[in-house]
């Protein structure tokens, strides 16, 4: 029973009391025994209202516990006619007051940090603590096999290489890594604690283009150096081949045959050594492309009427599908005409030393939602064991007696016309060098 029922129920039965007490005077002193009944009836009423008045505090307190269960912070209660009742509404008003500003403080925090999270360019990914994916920025969703990932455990995601290596990195640790593509990140796995208990996030960013560019400055330099002092030496070495060539005459007849040969091997070599360390130079001192409409299906035209008799000749069969209504594309078609040349070169060198019999390129022009898709499609499937990563560094190669140059060449000059592009095996046996105009 509440505590406004016991007052009222004691109220009533002691007043009934006194009532019954009354009744007794009825023969001796009637008069007595109203007035006694009129007094009693009078104290009753009195307690009644006394009784409402004292409770009325708690009839508030019960109206500001419900406010503050409902976090209805905004809402106020009313001022009463008493004047010390009033003081505690006020308190009551005052403390919803700082309830209400100090919640719209946190919602402009929590919304100014969710802004910041979702611009950040690093992924960001929140775990509770069960190791379920509680929560994912913009950049974390953008991330291969995190779309739904909200949840689920990292094992319980659709696989992927970087997944799984995120998966992988201890507490702590700061990491370089890849994904299938060859995109590359630096992945870091960290704690904080929430109501006493730990909580993982992994923070997740990209650095291909950082590692690109300075990867670039550090072969640009390496390249240059190199290329001066050969050049030097080139340079030396062939004048003075020229002149032990001039003393040729006047040896012995038996011995200037086998003089000769020997300084013209040597000739060629040191011309060699020169053609090389060009075709170095030719990656370092690439112009700035000059961006002109061209139509890719003509270009793609020309380099295969050069090639299409060495194809012949080496039984390699090329499939031409190309789509009639794709725009002219800015470029520079003599860098991008050098770049094609190389990817079709390679597609041809692999398909013959593939292990296949049939002997294929394929190569697909095509619409597509985010711009125009060239691919150059090889049977030789010569990167089925080669990490994705390593197939645009630096002087990596996998020709016997290659130099890494062409795709390092190709790479540039896509990056310089801002084309994405990817080179991957397929899965089918073959291997794709897909473009994105």
């Amino acid at each position: 029973m509440s505590l406004r029922r016991r007052l009222y129920a004691y109220l009533i039965v002691t007043h009934l009391l006194f009532l019954a007490i009354t009744v007794l005077l009825f023969r001796s002193q009637p008069v007595l025994m109203l007035v006694l009944e009129a007094a009693v009836l009078l104290s009753l009423a009195l307690g009644v209202r006394l009784i409402r008045r004292a409770l009325e505090p708690l009839g508030y307190t019960r109206h500001f516990h419900d406010l503050l269960q409902d976090q209805h912070y905004a809402a106020r209660l009313q001022l009463s006619g008493d004047a010390e009742l009033n003081e505690l509404v006020q308190l009551f008003n005052t403390m919803l007051g700082a309830l209400y500003q100090e919640r719209l403080q946190l919602g402009e925090q929590q919304g100014f940090l969710d802004k910041l999270l979702e611009a950040t360019p690093s992924a960001v990914i929140v775990f509770d603590f069960d190791g379920r994916i509680s929560l994912l920025n913009a950049s974390a969703q953008a991330l291969t096999g995190l779309r739904d990932a909200k949840g689920k455990t990292l094992a319980e995601c659709p696989p992927t290489e970087l997944l799984a290596q995120l998966n992988t990195l201890p507490l702590g640790d700061s990491q370089l890594l890849a994904d299938a593509d060859g995109r590359r990140y630096r992945g870091q796995r960290g704690q904080f604690y929430d109501r006493g208990f730990a909580r993982h996030f992994l923070l997740v960013e990209e650095l291909t283009e950082e590692l690109e560019s300075s990867e670039k400055s550090t072969y640009d330099k390496l390249i240059r150096v190199l290329a001066h002092e050969v050049n030097n030496t080139v340079a030396a070495t062939g004048s003075v081949l020229d002149s032990l060539l001039y003393y040729r005459d006047q040896l012995a007849a038996h011995d200037r045959e086998d003089f000769g040969t020997a300084i013209l091997a040597v000739q060629r070599r040191n011309a060699s050594l020169g053609e090389f360390i060009e075709r170095f130079t030719r990656v370092v001192k690439m112009p700035a492309p000059e961006l002109r409409p061209n139509a890719v299906r003509d270009l793609m035209d020309d380099i295969l009427y050069l090639y299409r008799e060495q194809c012949r000749g080496r039984g390699i069969h090329i499939a031409w599908e190309r789509c009639d209504q794709v725009p002219a594309i800015a470029m520079d078609r003599h860098l991008m005409e050098q770049a094609l040349l190389n990817v079709v070169k390679n597609a041809m060198e692999a398909a013959e030393a593939g292990h296949g019999a049939d002997k294929r390129i394929g190569l697909v022009l095509a619409n597509e939602a985010g711009g125009v898709r060239l691919s150059v499609i090889d049977s030789g499937n010569l990167l089925g064991e080669v990490p994705a990563r390593q197939l645009f560094t630096p002087f990596f190669t996998t020709k016997k007696g290659g130099q890494g140059i062409g795709l390092l060449f190709v790479r540039e000059v896509l990056n310089r016309h801002g084309f994405h592009y990817r080179l991957a095996a397929t899965g089918d046996g073959a291997t794709s060098f897909d473009i994105w105009f």
